[in-house]
């Protein structure tokens, strides 16, 4: 089978094509809304105030999203919200264009991007089974990956280019774009029915869906365990940019670090195309130690080169890592339940994050900023080797086992 056999279906490359633009203008986000925000107040804290009012809701509705994801066409869905964050953000784009809006504007809409992607990404994780065969299934994770990182590395780059050329308002403008071309494409594509799901309360259904993911001990034990990690990696994010400014020179040397990060992303979804392990969270979890490693770097710390090529490595492990771990969902879990489960995923990764990013500030004050990342490390690194423990972990087959045949009763008269 060719690594690219899955562009080959329709509706597949429609999907991959439209998130290729998309994924691109997610790139762009960051760098155009920081700037945005610093030209209009040069304030960090009303930076701090809108990036924030961008995440909050993010992770506020995913458990909403992976309902409604369920419940309704899962295109229909996802172009809606690709129509919402065209408007948010093509709205803040024409406002910061021709005049300086309030910051409680700027927050507002970015809050209404946020919360439409809470409802997008447990509708994707849902659709991939529907748009390419299950045995092409995880090339086509691979294969959008590898979008992920190009956007990754690609669009902060064009970001910046269009800020310094003709201002944050025009970055933003070419984000909205990129997601109504998304919009265009994922319209195109081709789907069944859709069979509407036996009406129920929206508790129900939330509960139909936690119970489903609770039955999986492989899967809400990595959960729990991803929770904890990132609150711990966090301290990457608060820490990581402090060390590169007292210890390795600078704002440039944090660049290099977080630019490999986007390269190993890239060299793990390339990697991916290759492979399809037999046991695929017992492969995950091994990839995914590899993440910690920029912690250590940091903490020693190693000159900006070299803990870059960490970082590459820890990109690589958790492109390889997350895609193994979505093919998993996608083949185990039902299909009319998949959306739920998913936001339960994405809920408990996201869900620490903030408290890390309050909590790694006051910790490096009081014991030191170097211990502080050695702590994080030992910590996220234990945390992924205990999953080891888990059975399920360790023995879970790529494709669920089918269910035997029921033999039909020997006529009794024979």
């Amino acid at each position: 089978m060719s690594r690219f056999d899955a562009l080959r279906e329709r509706p597949f490359r429609l999907l991959f094509l439209g998130q290729a633009v998309s994924l691109l203008g997610d790139g762009m986000v960051g760098v155009a809304l920081a700037f945005a925000v610093l030209e209009v107040t040069g304030s960090a804290t009303d930076l701090g105030i809108v990036l924030a009012a961008r995440t909050v809701p993010l992770v506020a509705f995913l458990l909403v999203g992976g309902v409604w994801a369920d419940r309704l066409p899962r295109r229909a869905l996802m172009v809606t919200t690709d129509l919402i964050r065209f408007g948010a953000h093509g709205l803040l784009a024409a406002l910061l264009i021709t005049s300086e809006p309030a910051v409680w504007l700027i927050a507002t809409l970015a809050g209404i991007a946020g919360a439409a992607s809470a409802f997008f990404s447990p509708a994707i994780t849902g659709i991939m089974p529907a748009v390419v065969g299950t045995e092409r299934l995880q090339q086509a994770n691979a294969l959008r990956g590898l979008t992920e990182a190009a956007g990754r590395i690609a669009g902060p780059a064009l970001a910046g280019v269009l800020v310094v050329g003709i201002g944050p308002g025009w970055a933003l403008a070419v984000d909205a774009a990129t997601f109504a071309v998304s919009a265009v494409f994922l319209a195109r594509i081709p789907m069944p029915a859709h069979v509407p799901v036996e009406a129920a309360s929206f508790l129900a259904d939330l509960r139909d869906g936690w119970d489903d993911f609770r039955s999986r001990t492989w899967l809400w034990t990595t959960v729990a365990q991803t929770t904890f990690g990132n609150m711990l990696f966090a301290a990457y994010f608060v820490l990581g940019p402090l060390t590169a400014e007292t210890e390795l020179g600078g704002a440039g040397a944090w660049a290099l670090i977080v630019s490999a990060f986007g390269v190993g992303l890239l060299v793990g979804g390339i990697v991916l195309l290759h492979m399809d392990p037999q046991r695929p969270v017992l492969t995950a979890t091994l990839a995914v130690a590899l993440y910690t490693l920029p912690l250590a770097f940091l903490a020693i710390p190693t000159p900006a080169a070299v803990t870059a090529i960490a970082s590459l490595l820890a990109g690589a492990g958790l492109a390889v890592a997350n895609n193994l771990w979505e093919t998993t969902q996608q083949r185990h879990v039902p299909p009319e339940l998949l959306s739920r489960v998913s936001s339960y995923d994405y809920f408990g990764s996201l869900a620490a994050v903030p408290i890390g990013m309050l909590l790694w500030g006051p910790i490096s004050d009081e014991i030191g900023v170097s211990t502080s990342l050695w702590i994080a490390f030992a910590g996220q690194l234990a945390s992924i080797l205990s999953l080891l423990l888990v059975r399920e972990v360790r023995e879970l087959p790529a494709y669920p086992t089918p269910a035997p045949a029921t033999r039909a009763p020997a006529d009794a008269g024979a």
